[in-house]
């Protein structure tokens, strides 16, 4: 699969996420794709910038199996509510608010945690700082099963009274 993050890398983007599934006469390939460059909270990724990824990689694919094509890819932004992947990603959207859940209770807090990142925490092992409920708490990367932006709806112009209205 490095091949196909070198490919995105290579029109400027990252992936931050990449699944594979289906079956095996149509096997799926989903790819959440963002800018590097683009914070929390901003739109960095289009649908004509997500056509222009799956164009590349449909490219590519055919170049590389013959032409054969009998795979479902779907290629999409990360969403107002970002997955947190990577290490780095923790760096790059401190000062967001996240949601974070965890394979066991984080911080003697419970397995669901609401609050601002800190950023990457000094030391091993890898962790996160997390300030909750005016504490700042560290989380290590190895006890969160997802970590995600957390779009506050109440702040988009209009207030959540007018989400369904859009």
């Amino acid at each position: 699969m490095a091949h196909i993050e070198r490919a995105v890398e290579a029109l400027g983007f990252e992936v931050v996420q990449l699944e594979r599934g289906g079956g095996r006469r149509r096997p799926l390939l989903r790819l959440r794709i963002d800018r590097p460059d683009v914070s929390a909270g901003q739109s960095g990724v289009t649908v004509e910038d997500c056509a222009a990824v799956a164009r590349e990689l449909r490219a590519r694919s055919a170049e590389a199996d013959g032409g054969e094509e009998n795979w479902v890819l779907e290629v999409s932004s990360p969403g107002v509510d970002r997955p947190l992947v990577k290490a780095a990603d923790y760096a790059r959207f401190a000062g967001s608010r996240v949601r974070v859940k965890g394979y066991v209770p984080l911080a003697e807090r419970g397995r669901r945690l609401d609050g601002t990142l800190l950023g990457l925490a000094a030391g091993p092992p890898e962790a996160f700082a997390l300030e909750v409920d005016g504490d700042r708490v560290e989380i290590p990367l190895e006890a969160v099963a997802s970590a995600r932006l957390a779009y506050d709806w109440d702040a988009v112009e209009g207030g959540e009274g007018d989400r369904g209205k859009r």
